[in-house]
Parts: C-alpha cells; structure tokens; sequence
C-alpha cells in the first residue's frame, strides 16, 4: 500500500522578508478533495487533501500572489483535477501536465486554454506513475508553444543532458535539477545547459537535493551560484505541499521564503526571478 505522505506544516509564518508584488510561486501540487479523486494505483504515495483554498491562505501569510500549478504525480496521467482547478481559478495559476503519449490533440489544446504551458518528465528513480522522456510527446507540447519540464533523480543530469538539448522545447530543471554540491559533474553540466540559452532552473526544494535539516545550508551556495550565472533563466517555488516527507523535519513555508534573502540577496534580482521571469516562462498577465 501507498504510504500516507506527512501534511504541510498547517501554521505558516509570515516571513521577515517581504516579497516583491506580484511574486510567483512556480511549483506547487494540489490534491483532493479525496472523495472526487482517486490516487492512481501505481502511485508511491497517498495524500490528505492540500485543497487550492488551504494553499491561497498560505499565499497571503508569505506574500505572493500566484502559482504553477504542476499536477500531482499522485494521480500519473489523469489530467481530470488539472482540468477542474485550473477551470476554477485560471485567473491566478498556470498549470504543469503529465501526459500519455497516446494524449489526444483535443485534450492537450484543452489544455492549453486553461493555462497549461509545459508538460513534466521524470526519470525512472522517482518511481510511481510517473511519465518518462518522450521526444514524440514533447513535439507535440512544442507545436503549442509549451516547454519540457524535467526532474533527473540525484546525479543522472549527465545522462539526460543530450536527450534534453536535442528536444526543441524550452527546458526546465526540477528543484535545482537535483545537484547536490557545485564542484561535482551534474552542477558542470548544469552550466553546460545554462550557457545554450535553452535551459531554466527552478530554485525550488532544497530538501529534494539533501537529507539535512532546514535551512539546507549546502544549498545556499548552489544557489547562489546559478544567481551569478543565470538569473534570466531561475524562477522559484515552495513545493507545496512537501509530499515524501515522512520521517524528516517539515519545513515551514514562511521560513522556505527567508531563505529567498540568502540565495538572492540583491533586491532587484529578487524581484527578476520572482516576478519578470515567471511571466516569461508561464505567460502571466
């Protein structure tokens, strides 16, 4: 059976730092209700219900104002909460699909009106039901202009850099594309990738690339690395709501928000990564 995944923490702090207006949140999962939608049977987790209302609560505590809603791998290629959330409340999220390759035109044009704008790959480490690297599906995403969103399980970026590079989508990397340190092989093809003009980061999960403790100090200077080396291409994201974390210390999201000040600490760039450049990469108003 499918563990029941540890819930956010439900108290969130309001930050020290205070976001620029308009910042967005570029990763998010959102589940449930549980009596309208079913987990898939291959899925490595189970979730109490994260619902879209619980998580705005959270945007007004730590000061942000939209959200990339990436769609749960929880539920693999169903796109049936996709479609519903994104009906409701289009006007302040963008959406993340996991597709079939089989996906009919139909459904991904549906898709598209509703705010879709990329389509995620995983590798096969992550487990669950969860799609793989598809050339034939990520031309299809293409031809509507959306990009390929991919999350490499720890060090396997070398493996997957060229298969990337030869798509002619965008390309976006998960939670730091899991590098764990700066001086290692997959953060030197990182800026391989960076340096084609092609490649995005999202600085978001510093727990998806360490076991340590919050505030995942190995992570600040990864972070801050990319800052110097590609601050057009970085958007950010809190995760929410942290599925898999049994066992391990929920982070508090007002504290995944101060930790904004120490892997950005200029203002000004603060404001590019968390407000211009999601604009560019999602197509926000």
């Amino acid at each position: 059976m499918p563990f029941l995944t540890q819930p956010p923490d439900p108290n969130p702090r309001a930050p020290r730092l205070k976001l620029p207006p308009g910042s967005v949140d570029c990763h998010i999962h959102l589940f449930g209700p549980s009596a309208r939608y079913s987990f898939h049977p291959n899925t490595k987790y189970t979730t109490a219900d994260a619902l879209p209302e619980t998580y705005f609560a959270l945007q007004d505590v730590v000061g942000l104002s939209r959200a990339v809603l990436v769609s749960g791998g929880g539920y693999g290629t169903d796109m049936t909460h996709l479609v519903d959330t994104l009906t409701r409340f289009g006007n302040r999220l963008r959406g993340i699909a996991l597709v079939d390759p089989d996906v009919t035109d139909a459904r991904l044009d549906e898709l598209h009106r509703l705010g879709v704008r990329g389509i995620r790959f995983s590798t096969a480490g992550h487990g669950g039901a969860l799609p793989r690297l598809n050339a034939m599906t990520a031309a299809r995403a293409h031809a509507r202009g959306w990009h390929v969103q991919f999350y490499p399980h720890g060090p396997e970026l070398p493996d997957f850099a060229d298969q990337l590079l030869a798509l002619p989508n965008t390309i976006v990397l998960d939670h730091f594309a899991s590098v764990d340190r700066v001086d290692g092989p997959a953060f030197a093809t990182l800026l391989r990738m960076l340096d084609t003009g092609r490649v995005w980061v999202k600085l978001s999960g510093p727990m998806r690339c360490t076991l340590e403790e919050p505030p995942y100090p190995s992570i600040t200077p990864i972070a801050r690395a990319l800052v110097a080396h590609a601050p057009e291409r970085l958007v950010w994201g809190t995760d929410w709501p942290h599925v898999n974390m049994n066992d391990r210390t929920m982070p508090n999201d007002g504290d995944l928000v101060d930790l904004i000040a120490e892997w950005i600490p200029d203002e000004a760039m603060r404001r590019r990564i968390l407000v211009e450049n999601p604009k560019v990469l999602y197509g926000f108003e």
